[in-house]
């Protein structure tokens, strides 16, 4: 307990308390109350890391989680090479965030792989410099973070299926259920416990991109990929803004927060 409120819960207040200051990390911070947090509802940058928060959450976690739940399905079978298969796809796990972005921002360039496959079989007209382009450049991050994640995804479901009861299904299957009907109505309730366990990873994990992102774009072109957490270190430790970022905090917090305490919720009143 004491090393929690020394290492978590201290921080956290510390930066609530920050967040109603305004403090450049020198001079003496200066109460401002709820200045910086109406300054982020004007601030045309803030909101644009709000809605492309809101577009990676959802897409960061419908994909990870269904292409993750898929594979795992897939691959939760003996046979030959199924080992070798999981462990390729769960081998972007075990490269930091940085370097992912680092090879992905190589596959992205304008004379890298991704053009290059599209030039060979006559796609020309597909080809993009998919990190400068406003309006894509937020997706192709996203597919390298889910290109990343959906290995994680697939470790957490395997080990939930592992654990199902297999004669259930095979009841149901007597009974002339179909392999689809078995596996929602009898797989998928089985896993409750491992979707609360995936979907607080993801929402805390798709809140706290960062690493992935900076790498890639820095939050460019013009801010379009700009998300909660770049935005906030780019005021914490660029600008020098250490009240603003911390109110940055606070939001990507209590969005975190919200998100999961409403999923439980939800949870807690389905089995009652």
């Amino acid at each position: 307990m004491a090393f929690e409120i020394f290492w978590v819960f201290w921080p956290a207040l510390n930066s609530l308390s920050l967040s109603l200051t305004r403090w450049n990390g020198i001079t003496p911070a200066e109460p401002v109350g709820l200045q910086n947090f109406a300054d982020l509802w004007a601030d045309p940058i803030f909101r644009t890391a709000l809605s492309n928060n809101v577009v990676w959450l959802l897409g960061f976690g419908t994909l990870s989680v269904a292409i993750g739940l898929s594979l795992a399905v897939a691959l939760n079978k003996p046979g030959p090479m199924v080992g070798a298969y999981r462990s390729a796809i769960f081998l972007p796990m075990v490269v930091s965030l940085v370097v992912t972005g680092l090879v992905w921002r190589v596959m992205y360039a304008p004379d890298g792989p991704i053009n290059g496959a599209l030039g060979l079989i006559g796609l020309e007209s597909l080809q993009r410099q998919w990190l400068a382009h406003p309006d894509l450049a937020l997706y192709a991050v996203l597919i390298a973070a889910v290109w990343r994640q959906v290995g994680y995804i697939m470790v957490l479901y395997l080990a939930g299926l592992k654990a199902c009861d297999e004669t259930l299904e095979e009841a149901a299957a007597v009974d002339g259920a179909n392999a689809w009907k078995r596996f929602w109505r009898i797989v998928m309730p089985q896993l409750k416990g491992v979707h609360t366990v995936v979907f607080a990873v993801t929402v805390i994990d798709a809140l706290r991109t960062f690493d992935i992102v900076w790498a890639m774009t820095r939050g460019g072109p013009y801010n379009q990929t700009q998300l909660l957490s770049t935005y906030m270190f780019q005021q914490a430790f660029t600008a020098g803004n250490l009240g603003y970022a911390s109110a940055i905090s606070v939001v990507i917090f209590a969005l975190a927060i919200g998100f999961i305490i409403v999923y439980l919720a939800r949870q807690a009143r389905n089995e009652d």
